[in-house]
């Protein structure tokens, strides 16, 4: 099988996993209050139950992430993260007791931890220009599964049988369906699922596995051309020491000068100076000389941090405050709510192709201001209207959705943007264990954000008014910081170009 069949398989496979657990989502949250009601469960075990399942994917996401980052593979990471989402499944399926419930959404939530590892390969297989685009594709296919998780809901509130000792009935049967479609996930990643060769920095192109047939016929012609070379091989590996982060792979187009033949291309022909310079060589690189901590102290991924914590955040305290609102203010029940919320989810997929266009034209950073600007806005409109309404009921509903509206338009750009730029702002090679550190972090906010808005929701005003305060720091921390947010390796090119000029 090619290259590019290999890889654009692989691609719908990870977005059929993000597919899935959206529809987890969608399928467990609306039953699972009431579930716990069956089982003689204080109100309380609703917020243990829901951060269970972020806690175990916060504490799992560095742990997959390093794993990957170490093995430089996925594919069995993804076989065995996929395993607690089965066991968590058949267990939330079993239903003996509270505390099983509580121990199931514990085990799922380990299985997500393998995103980190995911985000990790897609930059690692992905060009710098293409990523946004990539990350943007693979939240549409989450946000999918959220559309299309309720629709899956009406068949099951219909099951009411048993399977041999076990009741399967509408708040069992979503346990049984998810366990279901992670074991059919399993034979998926087998077979449709490759390790792909992660590509050369600053090339767009395949590591050496993927050109090696090209070197191969150009080996023939640059070993009649060694000796004619050898006498000018010390400058052209001065030059080559000098280079900046990521000059050692060259585009193919620089091998066809037989002058300046490619310093990458003469590596394979010939061994190194000496040890000493592959030392020097090795030493240069930031991700050895530089700690971790100091890693994810620099101001620009201080900033992607905090943008990924406030978004999430402010997004799961508004998405706990909505129902208690609409019930208070327009009386609306299931129905109305599955129907709002199916609306939103429209509007955010749309959203994020629109981003996957938008940011093939303009860089991350500016898709990012466009989304802290609507989101600022949508945090004043929030503010004003929605903590006590105005109006009779028309107008208390039209401010209703637009508030909702514009918060959800926001939610792409902020997102996409803000993953591809911290993919660029962080090193390659522990793209893992940093996209899993960012991935906890967003677990954390998904964790507090619930508890924030729950025990205030009688008081609108210093809710919304600490969310909006968050939005103004980070907007602050952003205008600060534009410069800053760009990909190390296109600073490096744009003020090299600037000195020779």
């Amino acid at each position: 099988m090619d290259y590019r069949r290999k890889k654009r398989l692989t691609y719908a496979t990870i977005g059929l996993m993000f597919l899935l657990s959206g529809v987890e989502y969608a399928v467990i949250l609306p039953t699972i209050w009431r579930y716990l009601q069956t089982l003689d469960a204080a109100p309380y075990f609703l917020g243990l139950a829901l951060s269970a399942f972020s806690l175990s994917g916060l504490l799992s996401g560095p742990l997959f992430g390093h794993w990957s980052d170490r093995t430089q593979t996925t594919k069995k990471i993804i076989l065995f993260s996929n395993i607690f989402e089965i066991v968590g499944n058949f267990m939330y399926f079993i239903g003996y007791s509270k505390w099983l419930l509580l121990s199931s959404r514990l085990v799922a939530g380990i299985g997500t931890g393998a995103g980190s590892s995911i985000f990790g390969f897609l930059t690692r297989s992905t060009a710098p220009q293409d990523r946004a685009t990539v990350f943007a594709a693979v939240m549409a296919c989450r946000q999918a599964g959220l559309l299309i998780g309720p629709a899956f809901n009406i068949f099951l509130r219909l099951c009411d049988f048993n399977l041999g000792p076990f009741v399967v009935n509408k708040f069992t049967a979503p346990g049984l369906f998810m366990c279901l479609l992670w074991t059919l996930l399993q034979l998926v990643v087998v077979f449709m699922y490759w390790d792909l060769p992660p590509l050369e920095r600053g090339t767009g192109q395949a590591s050496p596995a993927r050109t090696s047939e090209v070197e191969e016929k150009e080996h023939g012609r640059l070993q009649d051309e060694e000796d004619d070379n050898d006498e000018d091989e010390p400058l052209m590996r001065s030059q080559e020491l000098g280079g900046s982060y990521g000059s050692v792979g060259t585009s193919k187009h620089q091998t066809n000068c037989i002058a300046t033949a490619s310093n990458s291309s003469l590596d394979h022909i010939s061994p190194p100076l000496s040890p000493v310079l592959s030392g020097t060589q090795e030493s240069s690189n930031p991700t050895e000389s530089c700690s971790v901590s100091r890693e994810f102290l620099k101001e620009e991924v201080v900033v992607l941090l905090a943008a990924q914590f406030i978004t999430l955040f402010n997004q799961t305290a508004l998405e706990t405050m909505v129902t208690p609102l609409t019930q208070k203010y327009f009386g609306y029940g299931e129905l109305e709510n599955s129907v709002m919320y199916c609306l939103c989810g429209v509007e955010v997929i749309a959203g994020f192709f629109f981003v996957r266009w938008l940011s093939r034209r303009v860089a991350e950073r500016v898709v990012l201001v466009i989304g802290w600007t609507i989101c600022n806005i949508s945090g004043v409109w929030c503010l004003i209207f929605l903590a006590k309404p105005l109006g009779d009921f028309p107008w208390q509903l039209t401010e209703f959705i637009i508030g909702v509206f514009l918060q959800v338009l926001g939610l792409p750009f902020v997102a996409v943007a803000q993953v591809s730029l911290f993919s660029k702002v962080t090193s390659e090679k522990t793209q893992g264990f940093s996209q899993g550190v960012r991935r906890s972090v967003g677990g954390l906010a998904t964790i507090l954000g619930p508890l924030w808005a729950g025990g205030l929701t009688e008081h609108m005003y210093i809710m919304l008014g600490v969310m909006m305060a968050l939005l103004v720091l980070i907007t602050v921390m952003l205008v600060i910081s534009y410069e800053r947010l760009v990909e190390p390796a296109a600073k490096e090119q744009a003020d090299s170009r600037h000195s020779s000029a």
